[in-house]
C-alpha cells in the first residue's frame, strides 16, 4: 500500500498545479486583447511599469552589494550567533510583507529608531519616497539572493581559495579572483529571483512607501488601484507581471533541474 503522506503530498502538488493553471487560464480568457496595446501604452500604465523596473533593478543592486558578502560570511566563516544571523536574513521569506512594512516604518520612519536620527542629522526622510520603495523591495527580495549564493558557496570546493591563499593572495583578492567566478551562476540565479520578487512586491511597499502615482506606485499597486476603477487596465498589468514570472521560471528551470 502506498505511503499515505507521500500520497497526500502528490495529491496536494497535483491540486496546486491545476489550481495555478486555472488561474492563468482565467486571466488569459478575461484579457481584453483588442484594447491591450492601448492599455499597455497608456501614460498611467507606462509610468507604473517604468517605476517598477527602475526600483526592482535598484533593489537588486542593493541586494547584490549587501547579500553576496553576507552569503559568503554565512557559508565560509564560523562565528557565534551565525544561526541567528541566518534566521534574521531569511525572516522576510516567512514574514507577512505588511508586517515587514510596519517593521521598516518603526526602524526608518521619521519617528523610528534609526529614521529619527536620519531626519534630525541629515534631513533624510525615507518613507513614502521612491527610495522607500527600493528599500522595501530589497528587504523582501534579498533573502532569495542570499540563499542562492550561500548554497552555491557551500557546493563550491574551498580548496581553490586555500590554494590562492598559499600563493600569497589576500582574502579579498581570493574572493574577487577565485570565489566570484566560481559562484557566478549562483549569483546570477539569485539576482534574477530577487529582481522578480522585487518587481512583484506589494505589502511592504504600500505600507512603507505608500501609493503615489509617479513616485511610489509600482505595477502591483497600480493593479490594486486599477481593479477598483478600470478592471481592463488591471488585467493588462497583471498579464505583464505574469509574463515576467513565466520568463523567470523558464530561464531558471535548467539550473534547477541540473541542481536536482
Amino acid at each position: 500500500m502506498q505511503d499515505v503522506p507521500l500520497l497526500i503530498s502528490r495529491i496536494l502538488t497535483h491540486g496546486s498545479t491545476i489550481h495555478g493553471s486555472s488561474q492563468v487560464i482565467a486571466l488569459l480568457v478575461r484579457t481584453p486583447w483588442h484594447s491591450l496595446p492601448d492599455q499597455l501604452t497608456s501614460p498611467e500604465v507606462w509610468q507604473a511599469l517604468k517605476l517598477s523596473l527602475l526600483c526592482a533593478t535598484a533593489a537588486t543592486a542593493v541586494s547584490l552589494v549587501i547579500g553576496v558578502p553576507l552569503a559568503w560570511l554565512l557559508a565560509r566563516v564560523e562565528f557565534p550567533g551565525r544561526g541567528l544571523v541566518r534566521a534574521l536574513v531569511t525572516l522576510p521569506l516567512v514574514l507577512p510583507p505588511v508586517v515587514g512594512g510596519v517593521a521598516l516604518l518603526m526602524a526608518l520612519g521619521r519617528n523610528g529608531i534609526v529614521g529619527q536620527w536620519l531626519d534630525a542629522w541629515f534631513g533624510i526622510t525615507l518613507p513614502f519616497t521612491t527610495t522607500g520603495v527600493v528599500i522595501a523591495e530589497a528587504f523582501v527580495a534579498m533573502p532569495f539572493l542570499v540563499i542562492s549564493v550561500e548554497g552555491t558557496l557551500r557546493a563550491a570546493d574551498p580548496r581553490y581559495e586555500e590554494a590562492a591563499a598559499t600563493l600569497g593572495a589576500s582574502r579579498f583578492t581570493a574572493f574577487r579572483r577565485v570565489t566570484l567566478p566560481l559562484i557566478a551562476p549562483g549569483i546570477a540565479a539569485g539576482a534574477v529571483l530577487a529582481w522578480a520578487r522585487a518587481l512583484g512586491e506589494f505589502g511592504a511597499t504600500i505600507t512603507f512607501a505608500g501609493n503615489f502615482p509617479g513616485r511610489t506606485q509600482t505595477m502591483p499597486l497600480a493593479v490594486y488601484l486599477a481593479l477598483q476603477s478600470d478592471p481592463e487596465a488591471a488585467i493588462a498589468l497583471s498579464l505583464v507581471l505574469l509574463a515576467v514570472s513565466v520568463a523567470v521560471l523558464a530561464g531558471l528551470r535548467d539550473r534547477w533541474m541540473t541542481a536536482s
